[in-house]
């Protein structure tokens, strides 16, 4: 997968420069480097004597970077965000003049057949950002009781119709049909809640799709852990910019950068994509970004 071209649009790219002003000689931060848009940008604007650290869970998104941005001023790692300051240390670096997280599902990981993001995949049902660490999805879902399932996924889908859903995974598993892959799944939603109408824009098996990768990737945990430690990681002045992409992400962002003392909130309310850029980029209709520098 390290030669193929990426098929992934950055969310609100001149956003993010124009929050972030990376000048020539910064060191900046793309925590969640994906298909390397931003870093891409972001390393045009600091140059040669500047500095883009890439990290990402995903080893298949490094390797791909290895490829695609060879040439310009890029340290990678595979590393989850919140373990910057270890990274850091590695390279010698006590602050950074700027870090950005994007917190959405890459395109990328959704065309690979393998990882089971798309609904239509008849790939094993993964949903890990690294596929060597963790349990697989299939497995949760095949694993937990029907009340356990219902609670993750209304705790982290925020679906109305968890309780439905779980008891419908539990029936096909007591008729030994075990769920194994995205499409399975997706099917199963869909049949327990009503295929979407018209006036609905996402499909039915969204919220629980998310559920799962938030629960086999500890997603929230890692943007707990990190809102705490990466303002340690900046200059004084230095700006954390973050793209989320649903409300359990955007109030844990809005409630750090307005509760530490050690962020400066920068955006008084979360911008949004230009009705330009979602008509280019549909995936973006529901990103927020928030911006703050360090006190």
């Amino acid at each position: 997968m390290s030669d193929r071209a990426p098929v992934h649009v950055s969310v609100m790219p001149e956003e993010i420069i124009r929050w972030l002003d990376p000048r020539p000689g910064a060191i900046i931060v793309d925590g969640t480097l994906g298909g390397g848009g931003h870093a891409r940008a972001l390393a045009d604007r600091v140059g040669e004597e500047g500095m883009v650290i890439g990290l990402d869970r995903d080893p298949a998104a490094v390797a791909a970077a290895e490829h695609n941005l060879a040439g310009l001023p890029m340290r990678l790692a595979q590393s989850n965000f919140c373990d910057l300051p270890e990274v850091m240390e590695e390279l010698e670096l006590s602050e950074v003049d700027g870090i950005v997280l994007d917190l959405g599902l890459s395109s990328d990981q959704l065309a690979d057949p393998d990882r089971g993001f798309s609904f239509a995949s008849e790939g094993p049902l993964d949903l890990r950002f690294d596929p060597t660490s963790g349990e697989p999805a299939w497995r949760l879902l095949n694993r937990l009781s029907a009340e356990r399932l219902a609670d993750l996924i209304y705790q982290y889908g925020e679906e109305r119709h968890s309780r439905r859903i779980a008891r419908a995974i539990e029936q096909q598993r007591r008729e030994k049909k075990p769920i194994k892959t995205a499409r399975e799944l997706a099917e199963l939603v869909r049949r327990s809640t009503g295929r979407r109408s018209r006036a609905e824009r996402i499909d039915p098996a969204t919220r629980t799709f998310q559920a799962l990768r938030i629960a086999v990737n500890d997603e929230l945990k890692s943007l707990d852990i990190a809102l705490r430690r990466l303002a340690d990681c900046l200059r004084q002045g230095g700006r954390l910019a973050v793209i989320s992409f649903h409300s359990l992400e955007d109030r844990r962002v809005k409630e750090a950068f307005r509760d530490d003392w050690r962020y400066e909130p920068l955006t008084k309310k979360p911008i949004r994509p230009t009705p330009e850029e979602v008509e280019r980029n549909p995936r973006a209709r529901s990103a927020k970004l928030r911006v703050a520098a360090r006190a």
